[in-house]
């Protein structure tokens, strides 16, 4: 099967290609880096030729909320106009576990993805999943001032993004079946004490401070409501699994 990830380029993407490859598909990668652009469309008409599935990964990093709806809005109406037109058979895309709730940033973001995606007119899978444990360093270098590392108040359950590209490929092979189990990571954890256990373990002396965030996300955050609900699937590879495949940083 000819399948075009998009954000193939990204921590999730990179792994999608590689799976689907080795899964024995023909894939394309839709990225900037190969000249498409999901903003505006540009090349999508020409990379989407002969393709039956599309797995999108995309994403942009972002706190504000409008510029999080903005890019999803655009870039999903963009890739199912672009598939309809390319005759694509099925999108498979990638949320987040316990979003409904929250209303701000990324997590708004994605709702709005969600609803372009049920009303592209392209059949559809939905996958959610919960934080991959890359999310670490990147809240580590988002959140770094000086000395300090300020985390906010977040219960989760980091998974391998090996596994969700896996769970993504294996949606594509299946065809269309609307939303799928959410799939979580082993364990459930305190942000803090993982952000701790990543300073540790590659050597960075700084200190932790973890903060509420305010309004309907940060009371998802803290309240667990981004965990996934009982009988969701479940990841093989613990964080600190993960964390011991990293090489040491110098301090």
């Amino acid at each position: 099967m000819r399948i075009a990830v998009a954000g193939g380029t990204g921590t999730v993407g990179r792994h999608v290609l590689e799976v689907a490859k080795a899964r024995g598909h023909e894939v394309v990668s839709l990225s900037r880096a190969e000249g498409v652009d999901l903003v505006n469309g540009r090349g999508l008409a020409q990379a989407l030729q002969g393709v039956e599935a599309v797995i999108d990964v995309s994403g942009v990093q972002t706190l504000s909320t409008k510029k999080a709806v903005d890019f999803f809005t655009n870039a999903t109406q963009n890739l199912l106009a672009a598939e309809k037109e390319a005759g694509v058979k099925h999108h498979v895309a990638l949320s987040i576990v316990g979003i409904d709730g929250a209303t701000s940033g990324l997590y708004a973001g994605k709702l709005v993805q969600e609803d372009e995606v049920r009303h592209g007119g392209v059949p559809w899978t939905l996958l959610r999943s919960t934080q991959f444990h890359e999310f670490v360093p990147m809240a580590v270098k988002a959140a770094a001032a000086g000395p300090l590392v300020i985390v906010p108040k977040m219960f989760t359950q980091p998974v391998a993004a090996r596994e969700v590209a896996e769970a993504l490929v294996k949606a594509a092979e299946a065809g269309p079946k609307g939303r799928i189990s959410d799939l979580g990571g082993p364990r459930t954890e305190q942000l803090a004490g993982l952000v701790r256990m990543y300073l540790r373990k590659t050597g960075q002396r700084k200190r932790l401070v973890t903060v509420p965030v305010p309004g309907p996300t940060g009371k998802a955050m803290r309240g667990g409501a981004l965990i996934p609900a009982p009988g969701s699937a479940v990841g093989r590879q613990t964080f600190v699994e993960w964390l011991e495949t990293l090489t040491r940083e110098p301090s």
